[in-house]
């Protein structure tokens, strides 16, 4: 379950990872980011991204080549 998608398919970084901050700086605390992106460095990215945010990483997958990650807005 998410409340906002956001599609980087295509882009390289740091482009999904600047998408994704402004995508979340319109959110309210609490709510979950959905990002599907083809980056192979992508789940890498957003790991450190969120360690260094203090955003939650919920979960990151691969489904047919794509990426998919849950990050949740820090309060």
């Amino acid at each position: 379950m998410f409340d906002v998608e956001l599609d980087v398919r295509k882009l390289a970084c740091p482009l999904p990872i600047l998408r994704a901050k402004k995508a979340l700086a319109g959110m309210s605390a609490g709510q979950v980011l959905k990002v599907v992106a083809t980056d192979g460095g992508a789940p890498r990215d957003f790991a450190d991204f969120c360690s260094k945010t203090g955003n939650d990483l919920l979960s990151s997958t691969e489904q047919g080549g794509e990426f998919v990650i849950l990050l949740r807005r820090r309060a």
